[in-house]
Parts: structure tokens; sequence; C-alpha cells
């Protein structure tokens, strides 16, 4: 019997590292290549990608035979995106540009069934509760969700203390482009005052009992943010790691 277990937010309660790939190229074939690494999660962003909810399908089904969890992050959190990655199996998701805890209380409800939440009923028809298959799926899916909110804005950062405090919230992304952007150092996220916040930062999501989480391909930097706390990081994305080694293939032969 197949399990369905959400074993990334598992993961995270029990406050296990989990190192992830960021999936930037919307395409199932590479996916799956990525897939094979098996990292413990991998990020499948469609945000600054030109995605949508079949796209993300196709790539679930990719993911689906290796040892890896997939969280989904959609360009919006609108309440209708959501609801379709849901209803096509997404168990995680990362939501970005959370500014306050209003809106962090709204992607909570967005997320489950009513009447916690106004999540549309229809997973009859799809693929979440494998057509009808999984009888239980309702019983169980408000809990199945992994709801992560990203703070990287100077608003987002100013109330990222009550942000944490958002019940059904199960972590915090600190996207620290945009964290740099915010701070006046657009383009270099390693820069000292700009780790400095995000340190900070890392504390307070820790404090409050939320999952702190990060991408960045500096290993030394991602080292640091484990040992500081962080349970979900990224250390590359496909499209880096692909340009990099062509590149480099490229310059040994000229």
């Amino acid at each position: 019997m197949a399990d369905y277990t959400n074993r990334f937010k598992q993961s995270l309660k029990a406050g296990h590292p989990n190192i992830g790939l960021w999936i930037s190229i919307p395409d199932a074939f590479t996916t799956e290549l990525c897939a094979t690494a098996e990292f413990d999660w991998m990020l499948l962003d469609g945000e600054h990608t030109p995605s949508d909810a079949r796209m993300v399908l196709s790539q679930l089904q990719a993911c689906a035979a290796y040892n890896t969890q997939a969280v989904a992050r959609p360009a919006i959190g609108d309440t209708h995106v959501i609801k379709q990655l849901l209803d096509v199996g997404v168990q995680s998701l990362l939501i970005p540009m959370v500014d306050t805890a209003e809106q962090a209380r709204e992607l909570v409800r967005a997320v489950r069934y009513p009447p916690q939440g106004i999540r549309g009923v229809g997973f009859g028809a799809a693929r979440v509760s494998r057509w009808g298959a999984r009888k239980d799926y309702a019983q169980g899916a408000n809990d199945e969700v992994c709801l992560l909110v990203q703070v990287e804005t100077s608003t987002g950062l100013s109330n990222l203390e009550e942000i944490c405090q958002v019940e059904g919230v199960d972590g915090v992304f600190l996207g620290p482009s945009d964290i740099s952007a915010a701070l006046g150092f657009l383009g270099s996220p390693g820069h000292p005052e700009v780790v400095a916040v995000i340190e900070r930062c890392i504390a307070t999501i820790i404090k409050h009992g939320k999952a702190a989480g990060i991408l960045t391909p500096d290993r030394a930097l991602a080292r640091r943010y484990l040992e500081l706390g962080c349970t979900f990081v990224a250390v590359g994305a496909d499209a880096g790691v692909l340009a990099n080694g062509v590149r480099e293939l490229r310059a040994a032969f000229k």
C-alpha cells in the first residue's frame, strides 16, 4: 500500500537537517535527472519560471520513484493557485513574498478544508486522492500539508515575530536575494550586513518553534546556516549547476 506520509514535514518537526536543490528548469526530464541525486527535498519553482500546475504535476510524477520530497513554490499565494497545486498532489508549499501575519493566516486557511479553512472540496476527482481510491484522504488532508512562508522584504522582516506566531505555519524561508536588495545590497546576499540580518532572523524563527530555511550556493554559508539551526537548506540550483558545468567543460578545451 502506498505511503502518503509527508516525510518532509515530519523531518522538519523532528528538527532534522534537510539538504535541498532548487529546480528552476521547468521540465520533467531534467527534474527526474536531478531526482536521481536524491536530495532530501527539491523546490519546484513557479515564481521565477514559466511553470504552472500541469508542469508541477509532471515534475511530481518524475520525482515519485526517488527518495526525495518535492516542495512547490507558486508565483503568488492566491487561493485558487494553491487549490490546484494541492489537488495535483503537492504536499508541501513554499509561498513567496509573505509580509504580514494576516497574510500568513489567510494562507493557512487556503491549505485547509472547511470549517478550519477555505480550500475548495474536489478531491474525489483529483490526483491527490488517487481519484477516490484514498478513502481516508479527507480526514487527514489538513494535517498532511506542510506550509512554508517566505519572508524577503523590508515589511516582512519587520513583521517576522508576528508571522512566526501564526499557528499552522510550519516553517519560514528567508529569501537572501530579495533580503539583500531590501537592505541596499542588491546582488550580494553574502554581504556581511546581509548575513548578520539573516542570522538574527534564523534565531527569531527558531525561538518561535518554526523550521527555518534558506537557499545559498555558497557552501561555507550553507554550513553556517545549518550550524545555526536551519533545517531546510537548498545548496544550489539545477540551472546554475548545468550552466557552470558546461562553461567549465568548454573552458577546459579552449
